[in-house]
């Protein structure tokens, strides 16, 4: 079973590629004019979520440079040693929301340090695997198409970050801890 979905993992693409614009000449759609209008339109979105994405990046400096995050992270750190979790993970409740590159940046150090079979590695997987980067959606995405009422997007995001980091650490507890 696994040598046919590592199969069809590895032509996935390659026929996807092939068939799509196929698929299109077939429909006599005008598959070089369609790509180059839609080119387009990508780089006049690039163009319009470049502040969306600075004020972003600026509110990420500002909230880790002030001292914040560590302040945040002293009051919270106890409360996960009483509970026996490893507050090492604590970081990534925060830096997840935000950012993909940071937060992978971050798992990746956590498993570099302490290993991928440990407590903490694992966690630190599950929950880059359970969570978004909810803040960098909203801002590049809705950002993109001018939408400026988020907020609820905005609260249902991070409450849905909230119980992916929550629960990532009670399945991974449960199923891997002695």
């Amino acid at each position: 079973m696994f040598g046919f979905i590592s199969l069809i993992s590895a032509w996935a693409i390659p026929a996807m590629v092939v068939f799509i614009p196929l698929f299109a000449a077939y429909r006599k759609v005008p598959v070089y004019e369609s790509f180059v209008e839609g080119a387009k339109d990508g780089f006049d979105t690039a163009i319009k979520i470049i502040p969306h994405l600075v004020g972003m990046m600026v509110a990420i400096s500002v909230f880790r440079a002030s001292g914040a995050m560590d302040l945040i992270l002293g009051f919270i750190k106890p409360l996960f040693d009483t509970l026996g979790v490893p507050s090492e993970v604590l970081p990534l409740a925060f830096l997840r929301p935000i950012t993909g590159a940071g937060s992978l940046a971050f798992t990746t150090d956590l498993i570099a340090q302490f290993g991928p079979d440990s407590l903490i590695g694992r966690i630190a997987a599950t929950v880059q695997g359970s969570t978004d980067t909810t803040l960098y959606v909203i801002t590049v995405y809705f950002g993109a198409i001018g939408i400026r009422r988020t907020s609820y997007a905005l609260k249902v995001g991070l409450i849905s970050d909230l119980v992916g980091f929550i629960a990532s650490i009670i399945v991974c507890l449960l199923v891997f801890s002695s």
